[in-house]
C-alpha cells in the first residue's frame, strides 16, 4: 500500500479503474471474508451522487465507486463499522509545456503547488484498502466492516465544474462550489452518505484533505475531528498501540457561519482561517446524527518528504481500532 501511494496510479487510460482493480484483487484474495462491489458512473447517478459526480465530470476516465465488505467467517455480528477513504487518483493538467496543479478551474501554479506529490491524494483510500487486506488475513470475529472509496480524477474540460456551480449530494443537500480545488470533500460527502446507508454504527474517514492541517500540526501528526468523545477515545487509544501520531482538533460549530451560502445549503470552502476545521464541519453535514463519526486529516504524515516515500500512515491504527471493536 505504501508503494501504491508513492508511485501513484500511472495507468495510461483509467487511474480510478486501477484503484478499483487493486481493491477487487484484495477481495478476491480473501474471498472467504471479503466481497467487492464496484459501482459504475450510471449506478452512482441513480443514487443521486451529484457531489461526487460533479468532481468526476471533467475527466475522460470514468469514476469508480468502490465498496468492499468484510464479514467474519462464522459467528454473530455485534458491531458494524465503516472506513471511508479519499480516492482522488491524481490532479494534473497540461498547459503548453508545463504542469500545474489542476484542482479543476481553480488552478494553482508556482512554488508550493506540489504537483509532483499529488499521487498521494489517494492516501486515504490506500490506508482503507491496506486495512481491508490486513483484516482479511486476521479475520476478526463479531464485526462487519465496510470499506468505501469514491474514486475519480479532478481535471479540466468543457464538461467540468465551474466556480459558482451548485451540486446536490445524495442526502439532498445542495453545495455551492466556490473552489473546485476543494474537491476531496465533495467526493467524501456522497461516500459518507453511502456509508450511513449501510446501517453502520461508527464511521472513520481518512483524507489528505487540507494544507491547513499540515500548517497546524506539521508533517508527522494527523488531525482528528469528531463530535464523539467516546469515538475519539477509541481511535486515540488504538493509535497509542500502533505508534502513529494523532492530535484531536476542535470542531468549532461557530465557524460554520463562514460555510453558509446565499444560493445553496452551504459552500464547499470557507475563509483561509481554520481551514481544516471548516473542512471537517463540511463533512459532518453528510453523516447521520445517529452514527458516530470521526474524520482524520492525514495530509501531513501520508508522505515522508525527506525520503520521498509513502508512509502507509493510518493502516495500523485502523486495524487496531477494528480489532478493539470485535472484542
Amino acid at each position: 500500500m505504501r508503494n501504491f501511494v508513492k508511485f501513484g496510479l500511472m495507468c495510461l487510460f483509467m487511474p480510478a479503474a486501477a484503484l478499483a482493480a487493486e481493491a477487487s484483487k484484495i477481495a478476491s484474495t480473501y474471498s472467504d471474508v471479503l466481497s467487492a462491489n464496484i459501482l459504475t458512473e450510471e449506478q452512482c447517478r441513480e443514487l443521486k451522487m451529484g457531489s461526487y459526480l460533479g468532481v468526476a465530470a471533467a475527466s475522460a476516465n470514468p469514476p469508480h465507486f468502490i465498496h468492499l465488505c468484510y464479514k467474519p467467517p462464522s459467528g454473530p455480528i455485534k458491531t458494524k463499522l465503516a472506513l471511508v477513504g479519499k480516492g482522488l487518483t491524481f490532479d494534473r493538467f497540461l498547459i503548453r509545456v508545463f504542469y500545474v496543479l489542476s484542482g479543476g478551474y481553480n488552478i494553482k501554479t508556482g512554488p508550493g503547488c506540489s504537483i509532483e506529490t499529488m499521487k498521494v491524494d489517494m492516501g486515504g483510500s490506500a490506508a482503507v484498502f491496506g486495512a481491508a487486506k490486513a483484516l482479511g488475513q486476521i479475520k476478526p470475529p463479531g464485526v462487519e466492516v465496510h470499506f468505501i472509496v469514491a474514486s475519480c480524477e479532478n481535471m479540466i474540460s468543457g464538461t467540468g465544474m465551474r466556480p459558482g456551480d451548485i451540486v446536490t449530494a445524495s442526502n439532498g443537500k445542495t453545495i455551492e462550489v466556490n473552489n473546485t480545488d476543494a474537491e476531496g470533500r465533495l467526493t467524501l460527502a456522497d461516500a459518507l452518505v453511502y456509508a450511513c446507508n449501510q446501517g453502520v454504527e461508527k464511521i472513520v474517514d481518512l483524507a489528505t484533505l487540507t494544507g491547513a492541517c499540515v500548517v497546524a500540526l506539521g508533517p508527522s501528526i494527523a488531525g482528528v475531528f469528531t463530535p464523539s468523545d467516546d469515538l475519539a477515545k477509541e481511535v486515540l487509544e488504538a493509535s497509542e498501540v500502533s505508534g502513529e501520531k494523532f492530535w484531536r482538533m476542535p470542531l468549532e460549530e461557530s465557524y460554520w457561519e463562514s460555510m453558509k451560502s446565499g444560493v445553496a445549503d452551504m459552500v464547499n470552502t470557507g475563509g483561509r482561517q481554520g481551514g481544516a476545521i471548516n473542512a471537517a464541519l463540511f463533512l459532518k453535514q453528510f453523516v447521520d446524527e445517529k452514527v458516530q463519526w470521526l474524520h482524520i486529516d492525514m495530509a501531513g504524515p501520508v508522505l515522508n518528504d525527506k525520503k520521498h516515500v509513502a508512509t502507509g500512515f493510518g493502516i495500523s491504527t485502523l486495524v487496531e481500532w477494528v480489532l478493539k471493536n470485535s472484542c
